[in-house]
């Protein structure tokens, strides 16, 4: 089954060996030089590579990733490494997930494609339901820590995810597969998952090194629980290379364009209703389907479940990477991008036909979260309220540079100098639209065709236009010493950011929460809410107008590092770096209820000081490290998103964090490869936040959790960890290779996680004779997945190149909470605390061909 894997590998690509562990080109030639002059074994022990570089690293290779489910999320495949946690939302990879390093969340973590970063310009967050398909994936370099100097990343502090694609190959070749699947627990009926894939590639088409590969692939399933949704993807690759000499030299440009219709999913509960019972999880939803939505001025429920709430995504890159040798020991490398998001998420509200009063003036708009039409929406002549659709939309078009110079002084001594651009202009609105008589929208974007007021106004529940913009610069120096034993790098960049941000609707509250005004109303509206601020107190009341405010942010941030060969096979290393973390969009629109230039608009970025240690044992049988973190945070941002994604950010004040990361991956005899792992995460808030009021009936004053000192309340998070990190993470693989077959098994333990930053438990408290039960926070029990994989080549059947994959996710059915909401002090009973259950048991079967 080896064989099979090396020719399915050799067949699409031939891996350059500078594209597999750094992100950029630049960085992955500067970097390359370091770890290939070692010992270090550079396939890897069972597809696990531990590159012998100064930075905590875990590559995956084409082994293991192949012997994943075809078209699973890359996310879910990096849960073997250690010190990452990932949920996924469905046993495919479609419907998106949550995942941590280092408990750090996804907007704290750079993914990378090709070098080229994939976080949200506005939140950061990560979509992990859009990644390219892992057919197309020659490696996954997660970097658990600091990221590069040239990285182009707002909010890297908890590690970097790179994700490198197949170089074409000089032989021609088509490769296709075809993938059945579905949900097979105690009452889950029929959920069928269905994916076809295919990549074409066309070998050297010159004899001067031309060539490339062109892939499609489609997937569709059911809902995991609900009886109502569907998921449909449809994706599309293509890159085209061209060598230049025969030193490395290439040009390559690259297209992505994937495609998602789905249904939010999960569960029907709130944190507080999860009791781990798992006789209810596959249900039909409340509303009841199929239904008709009201032909009258009084709205039923028709259409308004979580379940019938879509989210759709049209997301696409263009990507160029390229080097250059300029002269004998000086190269050029650039590499660039176009991307283009269009994407909503979010359900429906019962929409006034009526209009908004205030101050005895009548307006249309979005007042308090509800929109006013002041026109008959339904055609039935009388003014009540209907059922409409409301998304949160986003636009975003971005263009990405990254230009590196590198001089090799001598055999010893090598430099560089990097520039870094990034600009994503990101509009965001609210625009409603129709629904069908079954509840369902017209267009899912309602951006589209959205509705209007009598007067053509487009009504918008949010209405904002950003500009992220980023100029870096950055230098390295990397020498060798004492016969190339010890390896120094000393680096730093100045990342200059830039948020130009433009509210287009009134802020009424320090959370966010706007009145959108059409803007032939704009001046009526202020004339009947004046907006005042008490520089005193700091408090405003009223409605902030809308305005644009340009901020900046700037820090010069050193990045160390070094690695000490102790033997051929062991080593040690150690790095530091200064992170930054700018405040996403979210939070600083949140500042505009307060003056410009008042201390209470200021929002400051998070920043942190990072330390690795580690010893390495490498070999052609062992791939082994042990390292030891330490990371310290100010201003330590957190952000909680509702359902609809809608953000709230906090400030945690100081924190630290420290653990330990492992990993041995043994191969004894090439037919048995074993893997181990595990991660212990320490999580410390330092200070205790500030809150709004401890009123004394409250849940979390019951359970003890906040106080009153000197007329201000306080929430008890002094000591406790932060939300969604774990406390440890361990698990394991083992192979067997026999033959034409392959087996494999794999598990991941997770540790219990908390709802909010103050560690609240569901309890009972006694009040004069009444016991009863309190919500002052969650805790997610801990809980253990096994997968199995097994896959048969039909080499001995005359195709070569042909197989038969199995693959069982989830093989005992353990049920859990996959990811959740949560916040500073969220409710393990308020309606933002919504969980997602862990993917149930699921089978898939694929049938693999090519020549």
């Amino acid at each position: 089954m080896k064989q099979f894997l090396m020719c399915s590998a050799a067949m699409i690509a031939v891996a350059a060996p500078t594209a597999a562990f750094a992100q950029s080109t630049g960085s992955s030639d500067f970097e390359d030089s370091i770890i290939v002059t070692g010992a270090r074994i550079d396939q890897g022990v069972g597809g696990i590579k531990i590159p012998d570089s100064p930075k905590a690293k875990v590559v995956l290779g084409q082994e293991i990733i192949q012997a994943q489910r075809p078209g699973q999320s890359v996310n879910e495949i990096i849960n073997l490494v250690p010190g990452v946690s990932f949920t996924n939302n469905d046993p495919w990879g479609s419907s998106g997930g949550n995942f941590t390093i280092r408990g750090f969340g996804s907007d704290r973590i750079s993914q990378t494609f090709d070098g080229i970063p994939l976080n949200d310009s506005g939140n950061y967050a990560v979509y992990t339901n859009q990644q390219v398909d892992p057919e197309l994936i020659e490696t996954v370099n997660v970097n658990l820590g600091s990221t590069d100097v040239d990285s182009p990343t707002a909010a890297a502090v908890g590690g970097t995810v790179n994700i490198n694609t197949l170089e074409p190959s000089d032989d021609y070749g088509v490769l296709a597969s075809v993938s059945y699947g579905n949900i097979v627990a105690n009452g889950s009926g029929d959920r069928p998952y269905f994916r076809m894939f295919g990549v074409v590639n066309t070998g050297d088409l010159t004899g001067h090194g031309t060539k490339a590969w062109f892939s499609a692939s489609r997937a569709k399933n059911v809902a995991a629980y609900a009886n109502y949704g569907d998921v449909y993807k449809q994706q599309y690759n293509a890159k085209i290379w061209q060598d230049i000499g025969d030193n490395g030299d290439f040009v390559s440009i690259a297209g992505h364009y994937n495609q998602n219709r789905n249904n939010f999913g999960g569960s029907p509960f709130r944190a507080s209703a999860f009791t781990g019972d798992k006789s209810g999880r596959f249900y039909n939803i409340s509303g009841g389907f199929p239904c008709t939505v009201s032909q009258t001025s009084v709205p039923n429920s028709c259409g308004t479940d979580f379940e019938r709430r879509f989210n759709p995504s049209n997301t696409g890159n263009v990507r160029l990477n390229s080097k250059f040798t300029l002269a004998e020991r000086l190269t050029f490398s650039v590499d660039g991008a176009y991307q283009y998001v269009k994407a909503n998420g979010g359900g429906t509200t019962s929409a006034n036909e009526g209009f908004f009063s205030s101050g005895g003036q009548l307006f249309t708009g979005n007042y308090n979260g509800q929109f006013y039409f002041g026109r008959d929406l339904n055609g039935d002549n009388a003014i009540g309220r209907v059922t409409v659709l409301q998304p949160s939309q986003t636009n975003t078009r971005r263009w990405i540079g990254i230009a590196n110079l590198a001089y090799e002084i001598d055999d010893s001594n090598r430099v560089r100098l990097s520039y870094s651009y990034d600009r994503a202009r990101h509009r965001q609105t609210g625009a409603a639209g129709v629904l069908d008589a079954g509840g369902t929208p017209l267009d899912v974007f309602s951006i589209n065709d959205p509705l209007t007021d009598g007067a053509g106004n487009v009504l918008q529940k949010r209405d904002r236009l950003s500009y992220a913009t980023l100029h870096q610069i950055a230098g390295e120096y990397r020498g060798q010493f004492f016969d190339d034993n010890l390896t120094v790098l000393i680096g730093g960049r100045i990342p200059y950011f830039t948020r130009d941000l433009n509210q287009n609707c009134f802020t009424t509250s320090t959370g966010g929460f706007v009145n959108c005004v059409p803007s032939d109303q704009i001046a009526a509206y202020t004339a009947a809410n004046p907006y005042s601020f008490n520089s005193t107190t700091g408090r405003a009341s009223g409605s902030a107008l809308p305005q644009a405010r340009k901020l900046k942010y700037d820090k010069f941030l050193p990045n160390l590092g070094a690695t000490l060969k102790i033997t051929p096979e062991i080593s040690l290393a150690g790095s530091y770096a200064k992170n930054i973390s700018v405040p996403s969009t979210d939070a600083l629109y949140n500042a505009f209820s307060f003056p410009a230039g008042s201390e209470e608009a200021e929002r400051v970025a998070e920043t942190s000081d990072s330390f690795d240690a580690g010893v390495r044992y490498t070999s052609a049988k062992v791939q082994a490290a042990v390292t030891g973190w330490y990371s310290e945070y100010k201003n330590r941002l957190i952000t909680a998103y509702d359902i609809d994604g809608n953000a709230t950010t906090a400030n945690l004040g100081p924190v630290k964090k420290y653990g330990v990361d492992a990993s041995i991956s043994y191969s004894p005899i090439e037919q048995f490869t074993a893997y181990v792992f595990g991660s212990y995460i320490k999580s410390e808030i330092q200070n205790d936040a500030i809150t709004s009021s401890c009123t004394a009936t409250s849940d979390i004053a019951l359970a003890g959790l906040c106080y009153v000192q000197d007329g201000t309340a306080y929430l008890r998070t002094s000591g406790k960890r932060e939300r969604e990190a774990p406390k440890y993470l361990f698990g394991g693989r083992m192979q067997a290779n026999l033959g034409d077959l392959t087996m494999g098994v794999q598990a991941k333990r997770t540790s219990s996680r908390y709802l909010n930053d103050i560690n609240g438990e569901i309890q009972s408290v006694t009040t004069g004779t009444t016991t009863r039960l309190i919500f002052p926070g969650a805790k997610f029990a801990a809980y253990t997945i096994v997968d199995l994989d097994i896959r048969y080549s039909l080499a001995s059947l005359g195709m070569e190149k042909g197989a038969i994959q199995l693959n069982v996710s989830n093989l005992f059915d353990k049920f859990y909470v996959g990811s959740f909401s949560g916040g500073l002090d969220t409710l393990a009973s308020s309606s933002s605390a919504f969980v997602n259950f862990g993917s149930p048991r699921a089978i898939s079967a694929s049938l693999i061909v090519g020549f």
